[in-house]
Parts: structure tokens; C-alpha cells; sequence
């Protein structure tokens, strides 16, 4: 699923990414470029706008990096995004920003000797040490 029709690997190896942000917390586009690897926040954007209502991708809790839902056009997307994240409880503030610290993904640490991806797979890493990277 891209821009252009048809289904991308890294569309879907986003869209895995940000399955694993849980109810009632927020990722920025970059976030999930970071975690996704290979891509930058701009075409995260592209594949949020992408998103199938069918195929359940959480895209409403992908936001941009100041807090606040990107605009997409003229159309209703912006209430509907805002809607469903207060569904899930999440609070704007006046200016319409979601504070971050309180409402943003932290993605767990891995275990020593594991590297957790996104997707919560453990994946023994190979050659006795361990990476652990983090935003």
C-alpha cells in the first residue's frame, strides 16, 4: 500500500511498527522512521495516509513531532484522527498538542542478550553481544 497503489515491503514493515503502539499512547513520524529504519518521517506520513481502515493499523496514534495531528488536505481526517485518539483517552491541550511525555510510546528496552524489534519478537542476537539502540 504506497502512494502510488499496490502493496510496498516497507509500507507493511511500517505499518507492523506502528501496530505496536498500544491504546492510549501517541509515536511520532519519526519514531517510527527510527524503529522502521530505512525511511524517513516524510514517507511514514505517505504510509499512514495509505492506511486501509481494513486492515486495522493504528495510523491515528502516528502524529508529528510537536505534539500535534498533521493536516492532511481539506478534508475531515484531522476530527476523525483527534476523535479516535480521545476515544482512547488521550488529552489535547488548548493550543491542540498532546504532551509527549505524558502520552508518547516508549518502546521497552530489549533484554541482554536479546534485540526486541518493534513488532515485541525476540530475536537472539548473534555473536554474543547485544545492540541496543533507542530514539
Amino acid at each position: 500500500m504506497n502512494p502510488e497503489g499496490g502493496s510496498s515491503p516497507l509500507y507493511e514493515h511500517i505499518y507492523r511498527v506502528a501496530a505496536a503502539i498500544p491504546r492510549g499512547r501517541v509515536a511520532t513520524y519519526g519514531q517510527i522512521a527510527a524503529l522502521a529504519g530505512r525511511c524517513t518521517p516524510r514517507v511514514v506520513g505517505y504510509a499512514m495516509a495509505a492506511v486501509r481502515p481494513e486492515t486495522g493499523v493504528p495510523w491515528h496514534r502516528v502524529i508529528n513531532s510537536r505534539g500535534e495531528i498533521s493536516r492532511r488536505g481539506s478534508g475531515e481526517g484531522h476530527a476523525v484522527q483527534r476523535r479516535l485518539l480521545e476515544l482512547e483517552g488521550i488529552v489535547f491541550d488548548e493550543r491542540g498538542r498532546i504532551d509527549l511525555e505524558r502520552f508518547g510510546w516508549s518502546v521497552p528496552r530489549p533484554k541482554r542478550g536479546t534485540s526486541r524489534g518493534a513488532t515485541g519478537r525476540d530475536e537472539r542476537s548473534r555473536g554474543g553481544s547485544s545492540s541496543d539502540t533507542r530514539d
